[in-house]
């Protein structure tokens, strides 16, 4: 196949790229190193302050920064939180296929609100009258232990 030819499914060439541009960033910012270089910079600015007589320009500096940096990571975050996502919905979806849970909530990630929000009640209606039928199991055979224990004395 040439290469500028993509089969069904494969990410673009913008789309990979970005996918590890903002993996590596997001790897980058969570780290104690990024944090001390931001707290800096701002230590940097402040201590700056009287030299600038506190101007409008001085202010408009970090104003400025702190709003393109916070407008960028917005993208990375929710790149990081979609990725981050979709892999604990596939391991999900996985685990539920080779055990003995209800294949039938695979996928439900894709669902409407509403839909979701009737599963939700079924799940708790469904563990709700588990938990009677467990109290009732329990009460059973401490009332058979109880008559066990009379007949043998």
């Amino acid at each position: 196949m040439n290469s500028s030819h993509k089969a069904p499914g494969d990410p673009s060439t913008t789309s990979q790229f970005f996918g590890k541009l903002a993996n590596r960033t997001s790897i980058a910012a969570g780290r104690a190193t990024t944090f001390l270089l931001a707290v800096s910079v701002v230590i940097v600015w402040a201590v700056s302050g009287p030299i600038f007589n506190f101007s409008d320009t001085w202010q408009l500096v970090i104003n400025t920064g702190t709003t393109i940096v916070t407008f960028l990571m917005v993208f990375l975050i929710q790149n990081s939180q979609n990725r981050d996502s979709a892999a604990i919905q596939v391991k999900l979806d996985e685990l539920i296929r080779v055990s003995a849970a209800r294949n039938s909530l695979v996928g439900i990630e894709h669902l409407s609100d509403e839909e979701l929000e009737e599963i939700r009640t079924k799940c708790e209606a469904r563990a709700a009258s588990e938990k009677v039928a467990e109290r009732t199991v329990e009460k059973a055979g401490k009332a058979a232990r109880s008559a066990a224990e009379r007949v043998v004395s």
